[in-house]
């Protein structure tokens, strides 16, 4: 699948569309199960605030990785992300409700490079928490 964002189409200050992810406690199963990180302050509250977290935390690749989708969903070829990088900076909590938590996602282009690529900086939000800092990601476009 070739991605469907036109380098000629595309400007510096380019902003992604932003995109909220529901982040629920059957998410953090599902990831663990998935990677294989049954890591206790994923799922168990007790042992989470036993470590001095404020409760069950998501994986930070997991954060990581639905932050990752509003590239992705953007350019329309997971393919195209050739460089994507970041830091944690503060956790997601994702309190045992109905509601979860959720993580907000923007981005935007910060530089036109060779070859048809653009470099992106997403920024990364729970609450009013900033979740991952120095996310950045380089895309080659059609």
């Amino acid at each position: 699948m070739a991605a469907t964002v036109s380098y000629d189409d595309v400007e510096v200050g380019t902003a992604l569309p932003a995109k909220t992810f529901p982040i629920q406690r059957q998410n953090l199963v599902m990831y663990a199960g998935a990677s294989g990180d049954f890591n206790v302050i994923h799922w168990n509250e007790r042992i989470a605030t036993s470590v001095g977290l404020p409760n069950v935390i998501a994986h930070g690749m997991f954060t990581m990785a639905e932050a990752s989708r509003v590239l992705t969903e953007w350019v329309g070829d997971p393919g195209a992300v050739v460089e994507y990088g970041v830091r944690f900076t503060k956790p997601v909590v994702v309190p045992d409700d109905d509601k979860g938590a959720d993580l907000l996602v923007s981005g935007v282009v910060t530089e036109k490079l060779d070859d048809r690529r653009v470099a992106v900086e997403l920024t990364a939000h729970a609450g009013t928490d900033r979740v991952l800092g120095k996310a950045k990601a380089v895309l080659q476009l059609a």
